[in-house]
């Protein structure tokens, strides 16, 4: 019997303990979530990871703390935590979408070092001005070669649903070409600023 009375405390303990784990889960993920959209970005990652020591499985706490981590940058790291969403998840459309997006942009970001410095056009036959500045600065050189990228993935996709809506992609893009070429040697044209609109531009098309 009193084997049977002391071991009652220790039963009331881990009752108490059990209860209160996902308590302590939903306020760790509350707090995480806040401390994500007011940028203290390391925080709620170490937020997450608490969460995620408690319970392994919580495949939307994987999907935000993989968000956080493309957000800081690490992308390797992000893309695990998409995968492991989705491992515990399949039908994880958020983390999904992330995967394929991540993957996408990696994929693109290799491809961009390998030729690292070389625009889209030969510059051996460069004849414009524009051209000849871009092939002689590689972060221009850089941009050139994304924006070409970028594009010709945007207006591939629109093909594929609307062939009008391809065209009309293009000929955004051609337009964009066309200011480029006459406004460069303008005083008040910056050619870096409008390469890097550009393709932020062409970014956000591609993430809708």
């Amino acid at each position: 019997m009193p084997t049977t009375t002391s071991s009652r405390p220790a039963a009331r303990w881990s009752t108490t303990k059990r209860r209160r784990g996902p308590t302590r889960i939903k306020a760790l993920i509350a707090r995480g979530g806040a401390l994500g959209r007011k940028d203290q970005i390391d925080r709620a990652i170490s937020d997450y990871d608490a969460v995620l020591r408690l319970d392994p499985a919580q495949a939307d706490t994987y999907n935000a703390r993989g968000e956080l981590w493309r957000k800081k940058g690490d992308r390797p790291k992000a893309l695990a935590d998409f995968g492991a969403a989705i491992k515990l998840n399949p039908g994880h459309g958020a983390a999904k979408d992330n995967y394929r997006s991540l993957a996408r942009e990696l994929e693109r970001l290799g491809a961009l070092i390998a030729v690292a410095g070389k625009p889209s056009f030969n510059c051996a036959s460069a004849r414009r001005p524009v051209e000849k500045a871009i092939c002689a600065n590689p972060e221009l050189a850089n941009l050139d070669r994304e924006i070409n990228a970028v594009n010709a993935k945007i207006v591939r996709d629109a093909n594929a649903d609307s062939p009008s809506a391809g065209r009309a992609l293009q000929r955004e893009q051609d337009a964009f070409l066309i200011r480029r070429n006459t406004s460069f040697g303008r005083p008040d044209y910056d050619l870096q600023q409008a390469m890097r609109e550009r393709l932020d531009h062409l970014l956000a098309i591609e993430r809708r």
